[in-house]
């Protein structure tokens, strides 16, 4: 069952091609890293196949994705963002990879093949996932900056999302929080973390690159926070609704794990409920683009309208 109402998407959302969009722009992506990262067999050869292994496991790019519609939003060029969007997703798959490892959620499986720790150990893990955080910001230096938005600022930006008062901070909450009683107002403390940071990041990223205004920016801020959120609720959801096979991943782990959860702590009803609000406030969010934002909006409808 799909949350987003009929009448919460933006005008034309549902008509904008997507597929082709997003399998477009997945190519660009992938050949951008495929450049900006060491080849398999530069030494030593184990890590950077490690790295190549996790990043290109058949994601969507969806935070690439997002970072290169906010930039097309703002009227910028998407060649000027794409060493950003190429930044963010090293960033995520290194948090993937840092995830999945026994020390943390302990999965097997990511995007339906063995976890990065499965194929090449614990140790080689953790270190690729340390070289993916470092590349993000390698290849994020090689923008080249705008008058609103220095490369300072760009860096800033990344190092913020990705440090211990936002994506680590909501794994340190995840972690903490295990087999312990939490309020919906922590688990919200977490999401905003763990997940919302960075997809907020990502379109901050895009809006920086065409140089936007501080209102659009401001708008994107909104838009990606409740994204996140609306996503990482839904993600929640699935886990309880969907079996492995579905999910592409191990269903069921935050149950398992004692994991605080929507569905755990407000029940699946109000979790649902809550998913539609955040949605309903993610699309209000791109009214001031007077419809120059429709890839974003498709996006934010493909991301939330998953079943469940």
């Amino acid at each position: 069952m799909s949350v987003i109402r009929q009448s919460a998407r933006p005008p034309h959302a549902s008509a904008f091609d997507l597929p082709g969009f997003l399998e477009s722009r997945t190519a660009a992506v992938n050949a951008a890293l495929d450049r900006f990262l060491p080849s398999a067999s530069a030494k030593p050869a184990t890590i950077h196949r490690a790295m190549r292994y996790s990043l290109f496991a058949g994601g969507k790019r969806m935070r690439p994705a997002l970072c290169l519609a906010a930039a097309a939003a703002c009227g910028g060029r998407e060649a000027d963002a794409l060493p950003l969007a190429c930044a963010v997703e090293c960033i995520h798959t290194y948090s993937l990879i840092h995830d999945d490892l026994p020390a943390m959620d302990n999965d097997d499986f990511r995007r339906g093949k063995p976890t990065n720790h499965k194929v090449f150990g614990e140790g080689i893990a953790v270190l690729a996932g340390d070289a993916l955080l470092t590349q993000a910001f390698e290849i994020a230096a090689q923008a080249k900056g705008w008058l609103r938005y220095s490369h300072r600022d760009l860096i800033r930006e990344i190092a913020w999302a990705s440090g211990s008062l936002q994506l680590i901070a909501g794994q340190v909450a995840d972690l903490e929080g295990e087999g312990r009683k939490t309020s919906a107002a922590q688990l919200r403390y977490i999401h905003e973390r763990k997940t919302s940071a960075l997809l907020c990041c990502s379109v901050r990223l895009g809006g920086m690159s065409a140089n936007c205004p501080p209102a659009q920016l401001k708008a994107l801020t909104e838009f990606g926070y409740h994204v996140g959120l609306a996503f990482q609720v839904i993600d929640d959801i699935l886990d309880v609704t969907q079996t492995s096979e579905q999910l592409g991943k191990t269903a069921g782990k935050d149950t398992q794990a004692q994991k605080a959860t929507y569905p755990a702590i407000v029940g699946l009803k109000r979790s649902r409920r809550i998913a539609e609000e955040l949605t309903d406030k993610a699309f209000a969010a791109l009214k001031p683009f007077k419809g120059q934002a429709v890839a974003l909006a498709a996006l934010a409808e493909f991301l939330l309208k998953r079943d469940r």
